[in-house]
C-alpha cells in the first residue's frame, strides 16, 4: 500500500544536482533535502528494509544513543550523524512547514528495498523508543537527509553503510559459511581474487558472486511474473537471501553452478559491444558509437572484464549487463527429487542465437544503466526472449 510520510520540519534546505541543469532528462538526477526535525514530530512508520542491517539496540553504542535522546543537552543534532532516507519525491508545504515524502509502495519488493531509512536506523530506533522520556520543557532535534530519485541505491547503500555491511559478511565467513562457494570455485582463475574478510585487499568482494546466484534464484523467481532486480540494485538484500537459503538443497546445487554463471556473465560483458554494433548496423547505422552511450566507457588501452580478466576495450555498466544476464535463468531447472539444478540448453549457445535481439531490446528500452538495471519490465521482456528461443529449440528437437 502506498502511504507517504507527512511531518513538520523546523527548517529545510535543498541541494540540486549540478548535473541536472540543462539536462535533457532531469528525472535521472538526484536532489538532496536537509531537514531539521523535532524528535517528537518524527513519524513512527518509516521503513527500515532498505538498510543493510536491522538495528540492534543492545550494543554499547546503541545504549549510548538511547541515553543521548533523553539527556537534557540540546546538541544531539550536532553530535549525531542523523538519518538518511531514500525517497521517490519530497514536497514542502511552506504554510504548515510540513513535508510529504513519497516512499513508494512498501508492499512491493522493488520499492520496499529501495525507499526508506538507508542509514541511521539505530538513531531512528533510539528516538522512537525514548523520545517520550525527553525532559519537560526541552525540544530536541535530529538532522534528516532525504535523497530523491536515487539512481544507484546499491552504490549509495554501500557508501553509507560500508563498515556494517562488510562486517556482516565477515562474521558469516568466520563460521565457514562460504566454504561451499570456496570449494565450487577452487579451480577457477578468480578464486584467489575473492575477498571474504574486512579490509581484504582483493578486487572482487564475495557479494559479487552472491549477486550472480540471486539472479538465478528460480525458487524465488520461477517465471516471468517477477524479476530478481535486487541482484543489481540491492546487495544487502542479496546477502540476506543467501544467509537464509544457503543451506537449502537448491542453493547448494546452485553454488556448484557459480563457474558457469561467471563464464556467462563474462561472455556477456565481453561480447555486448559487438552485439550492440551488429544490431545498429542492421538498422542502417554505418558506424555505431557504443562508447558514446551513457554508462559505457571507451578505453584507449585494453582493460579486463570483472571476473575472468578477458581483454576488452570498454567498461560496461552492470546496469546493462544484469537485465541481460538474469534473462538466462529461464534455462535453469531444478529437480526436487534429485535436488540438482540443470540447464535446459547451454546458456552460451542461446546467447549466440539471441544475443543481438536481447541487446537491442535492452538499449532501445534505456540508454541509462541505472534505469535499465532497476526496470522490472525490461528484465521480464529479456527473460521472454530467452524463454521463447528455448521453446523454439524444444519444438524443433521434438520433430
Amino acid at each position: 500500500m502506498k502511504k507517504p510520510l507527512k511531518f513538520k520540519v523546523n527548517s529545510l534546505r535543498t541541494l540540486v544536482s549540478p548535473y541536472k541543469k540543462g539536462a535533457k532528462d532531469e528525472s535521472t538526477y538526484e536532489t538532496i533535502y536537509y531537514l531539521l526535525v523535532d524528535m517528537k514530530d518524527l513519524p513512527e512508520n518509516i521503513p527500515l528494509d532498505v538498510n543493510p542491517r536491522e538495528p540492534k539496540m543492545t550494543t554499547n553504542v546503541a545504549k549510548s544513543l538511547l541515553a543521548a535522546v533523553t539527556e537534557p543537552e540540546t546538541d544531539f543534532y550536532i553530535n549525531n550523524r542523523g538519518i538518511v532516507i531514500a525517497a521517490k519525491s519530497l514536497t514542502f508545504n511552506s504554510t504548515d512547514s510540513e513535508v510529504t515524502i513519497d516512499i513508494g509502495d512498501q508492499d512491493n519488493e522493488n520499492d520496499r528495498f529501495v525507499y526508506g531509512i538507508l542509514d541511521g536506523g539505530h538513531t531512528y530506533t533510539a528516538i522512537i523508543k525514548k523520545r517520550n522520556a525527553i525532559p519537560a520543557g526541552i525540544t530536541k532535534y535530529v538532522r534528516i537527509e532525504v535523497i530523491t530519485n536515487v539512481q544507484n541505491i546499491s552504490r549509495l547503500s554501500d557508501a553509507r553503510n560500508t563498515s556494517v555491511q562488510v562486517s556482516d559478511i565477515a562474521l558469516f565467513n568466520l563460521d565457514d559459511n562460504f566454504e561451499e562457494i570456496k570449494d565450487a570455485i577452487s579451480s577457477q582463475p578468480y578464486a584467489s581474487r575473492i575477498a571474504y574478510k574486512d579490509n581484504e585487499n582483493k578486487p572482487i568482494n564475495i557479494s559479487e558472486l552472491l549477486r550472480l546466484m540471486y539472479a538465478f534464484d528460480i525458487t524465488k523467481y520461477p517465471d516471468d511474473s517477477a524479476a530478481p532486480v535486487q541482484s543489481y540494485s540491492g546487495k544487502a538484500q542479496v546477502f540476506k537471501r543467501y544467509k537464509e537459503a544457503y543451506n537449502t538443497p537448491f542453493y547448494k546445487s546452485l553454488t556448484r553452478q557459480i563457474p558457469k554463471l561467471v563464464s556467462l556473465y563474462d561472455v556477456i560483458e565481453h561480447e555486448l559491444p559487438v552485439k550492440y554494433q551488429e544490431y545498429k548496423k542492421a538498422l542502417g547505422v554505418s558506424v555505431p558509437r557504443f562508447g558514446s552511450v551513457r554508462g559505457i566507457e571507451s578505453l584507449e588501452k585494453s582493460a579486463k572484464t570483472e571476473f575472468l580478466y578477458t581483454d576488452t576495450n570498454y567498461v560496461v555498466s552492470s546496469g546493462y549487463i544484469y537485465p541481460i544476464f538474469g534473462a538466462f535463468r529461464s534455462l535453469l531447472k531444478y529437480d526436487v527429487i534429485d535436488q540438482e539444478v540443470s540447464w535446459l540448453f547451454d546458456p552460451m549457445e542461446i546467447w549466440n542465437e539471441v544475443g543481438v535481439n536481447i541487446v537491442q531490446n535492452t538499449f532501445e528500452t534505456y540508454t541509462n544503466p541505472q534505469l535499465a538495471g532497476k526496470d522490472k519490465q525490461l528484465w521480464l521482456s529479456n527473460y521472454r526472449i530467452v524463454e521463447t528461443q528455448s521453446l523454439r529449440k524444444l519444438l524443433s528437437n521434438a520433430r
